[in-house]
């Protein structure tokens, strides 16, 4: 059943827009079909950010358009596991996913408003466009190594100058265990999105995100809350970002109209320093971790992201995974304690197999 004060929930949550994009070029573009002439003019002014406001159309996903999905069937009768499982250092596989397309659209922010967002950069989904669902994303063509993995992941674009730049070849997209008891972790369930991060925040919430790593870094230079204004003008030097996601769930929505609401992060066990899932959201699902690098290097004072200032980074995940491939990778790699690539193989453990065959699909 649907909270009873939603309607007046997503009232609070929307805010105005400040709309726009400073996108400039395009990989492969997927295919628009903007709603209304005022899009053109949106996708071609400057663009400092926007808010994050509540779902205001309906979608194929959400009829009513009131930013409520609920998950069909909910997860009930979840406890949060406080238990420590024998001790295993890594828990976690790889999404290695190269970028396919720049657009100002934003499936989840803005579902069906063409042009409405700042520009973002797109990896995996190769349709992936402010119309997309789980129906139109799932099972479709993706720049993933693996072609199970149709999922779409986007993040503000990133600008030097008026120059677009697009990270080179398979980023990596890490799946982690966020709880210390990594045998309880589950799938993600099919269609489920969320937004981490805010493009409104400052540099101080950036800093104090819990999903926070390591910020901005370049060469020895870390722990930036903003792109450094030079990093060493080497071709080995890139600029890297480390983000991650919260990985607990309610078990009822697969999207709230805030985007976050249905996600939390960890919370600590009282006494000890395990990690472990809150009440309210009592089911443990992989931990996104987003590893990013940019092919840019020496005087940055010039770069910027479509959304604002460094420190206004944040990324969108909407899940549309085949089923039976994600929970074999789940399982082998997060819940059996290994290191693995993008085939599920940990090659400190080869005793241990793999998921995927040569062509990254299930044998």
């Amino acid at each position: 059943m649907r909270v009873s004060n939603r309607g007046l929930s997503a009232l609070l949550l929307g805010t105005a827009l400040i709309a726009g994009t400073l996108g400039v070029g395009t990989l492969a573009n997927a295919a628009q079909q903007p709603d209304s002439a005022a899009t053109s003019t949106a996708a071609t002014s400057t663009h400092t950010g926007h808010v994050m406001a509540a779902s205001t159309k309906a979608s194929g996903d959400d009829p009513d358009g009131d930013g409520y999905i609920p998950a069909v069937p909910p997860v009930t009768g979840v406890t949060p596991s406080d238990r420590t499982p024998p001790p295993a250092y890594f828990h976690e596989f790889q999404a290695n996913c190269s970028a396919t397309h720049t657009a100002p659209d934003d499936p989840i922010v803005y579902p069906g408003q063409f042009g409405k967002s700042h520009d973002h950069t797109f990896m995996g989904n190769k349709s992936t466009n402010a119309a997309s669902t789980t129906a139109s994303l799932y099972g479709g063509a993706t720049a993933c190594k693996a072609p199970a993995d149709a999922s779409a992941y986007w993040m503000p674009s990133l600008f030097k100058g008026d120059q677009k730049i697009l990270p080179v070849g398979p980023q990596t997209i890490y799946y982690k265990s966020g709880v210390t008891d990594y045998t309880s972790v589950r799938p993600f369930p099919k269609g489920l999105r969320f937004v981490v991060g805010n493009p409104m925040q400052s540099a101080q919430e950036f800093r104090a995100h819990k999903g926070f790593v390591e910020g901005w870094e370049c060469g020895d230079s870390f722990f930036n809350t903003d792109i450094p204004a030079s990093c060493p003008s080497r071709p080995d030097v890139q600029l890297n970002l480390r983000m991650q996601a919260p990985s607990c769930w309610d078990g009822k929505y697969l999207d709230t109209p805030d985007h976050k609401s249905h996600m939390s992060y960890t919370v600590v066990k009282p006494g000890t320093n395990d990690n472990m899932c809150p009440a309210s959201h009592p089911v443990a699902l992989p931990m996104i971790e987003f590893k990013m690098a940019w092919p840019v290097n020496g005087d940055m004072s010039q770069v910027r992201l479509a959304s604002g200032r460094g420190y206004s980074f944040h990324y969108d995940f909407f899940n549309a995974w085949e089923e039976r491939t994600l929970k074999a990778l789940v399982d082998h790699c997060v819940v059996g304690g290994l290191q693995c690539d993008a085939r599920g193989y940990d090659q400190t453990k080869p005793q241990r197999g793999a998921v995927l065959n040569a062509d990254y699909r299930l044998p």
